[in-house]
């Protein structure tokens, strides 16, 4: 597994970076199942990030879900960030029980955006149950969403 150090200095050198993350340990699912009754779409703050995603506190960082998730890291400020924000509240209710979609206010939560050297918004870090971690960086429509989910989080197994 990669540190934190490792995830950050890859996600500068590309605007797409990978990192290593496990499938072992405790998993969340009753958190997820609570903050899914709430919103489609959860934001989260650094506890909760800590909680649910990633323990950002140690060294090695491993998936804590045990679904497929997708963090929004967004912004009020950012046109191109509220114009997908409504797709993917769409996405979150179409893709119930598959994958978690999170948000991250970067204003509010500059650390974890620093942690992922996040300088360019919408970005949108695909988080596999088991595998790679993607950040892709961009506005785009909720076709390619979709093509992203299937093809990153969800692949069907042929």
């Amino acid at each position: 597994m990669k540190t934190l150090h490792t995830i950050a200095l890859a996600a500068i050198s590309a605007v797409l970076f990978i990192s290593s993350c496990g499938n072992a340990g405790a998993r969340n699912t009753e958190d997820e199942r609570q903050a899914k009754e709430s919103k489609p779409v959860i934001e989260l703050n650094a506890r909760d990030f800590n909680r649910l995603v990633y323990d950002m506190t140690k060294d090695e960082v491993e998936y804590l879900g045990t679904l497929p998730a997708i963090v929004d890291f967004t912004a009020t400020w950012c046109g191109p960030c509220q114009r997908i924000a409504p797709i993917l509240e769409e996405l979150a209710s179409e893709y119930d029980g598959q994958i978690v979609i999170y948000k991250v206010d970067i204003d509010k939560e500059r650390e974890l955006a620093e942690a992922f050297s996040v300088s360019s918004i919408p970005a949108i870090l695909y988080i596999p149950v088991d595998g790679e971690p993607l950040m892709t960086i961009g506005s785009r429509g909720k076709d390619k969403f979709r093509k992203e989910i299937d093809t990153i989080l969800l692949p069907s197994e042929e």
